[in-house]
């Protein structure tokens, strides 16, 4: 994973680079110091989901360029067998799997996302940010989803559409959680 980290950071530093975009901006960019900017840039810093996708965002990039260094290239469609998506665990509280990772200038990001039961972490997940809306459809399990001040319980079946740039975070209650996410740029 370590390297995998080195190798994303590298990417946007080299990026950063060409775009002419100074360390601090895109700190200030990412409402961050400098000095926590450099530690991500490093790779010593391991970047959430969420991080990744305001870079990429403000770089001009597709999500996946930082994570697999391969652009996307597919202009018609994009098919995605069961379990074969692209894995993303950039995080121990969630498991993505992006369902359209080779299909190029999409308008929404479409994830299928597993919580994980976490019994002795309960109470408090740790909330994020991001540019966009989000729609979240249950697909099994039971799950806590928390957006801005609002608390939602979500079974399989229920769905929530929301401004992501509110801090927002989901928990799994009674066992492991699965939902398709859906973020729109």
């Amino acid at each position: 994973m370590q390297e995998q980290i080195k190798q994303i950071a590298m990417r946007i530093q080299v990026l950063r680079d060409i775009l002419g975009i100074s360390a601090e901006q895109m700190a200030e960019h990412l409402s961050m110091t400098a000095e926590q900017y450099a530690r991500y840039e490093a790779g010593g810093e391991d970047f959430s989901f969420s991080l990744l996708y305001k870079i990429a965002n403000f770089l001009g990039v597709d999500f996946t360029d930082l994570l697999t260094g391969d652009s996307p290239k597919l202009h018609m469609c994009c098919f995605i067998k069961k379990g074969e998506g692209l894995a993303i665990d950039r995080r121990k509280a969630y498991r993505y799997q992006h369902l359209a990772p080779t299909f190029s200038n999409k308008k929404a990001e479409p994830f299928q996302v597993r919580v994980p039961y976490e019994p002795d972490k309960a109470g408090c997940p740790e909330r994020n940010s991001h540019e966009g809306q989000e729609f979240d459809f249950m697909l099994s399990g039971k799950m806590r989803i928390l957006v801005g001040e609002s608390e939602f319980i979500m079974e399989a079946g229920d769905c929530i559409y929301y401004d992501s740039g509110y801090p927002h975070a989901m928990e799994a209650l009674d066992g492991d959680a699965e939902f398709l996410a859906i973020i729109m740029k």
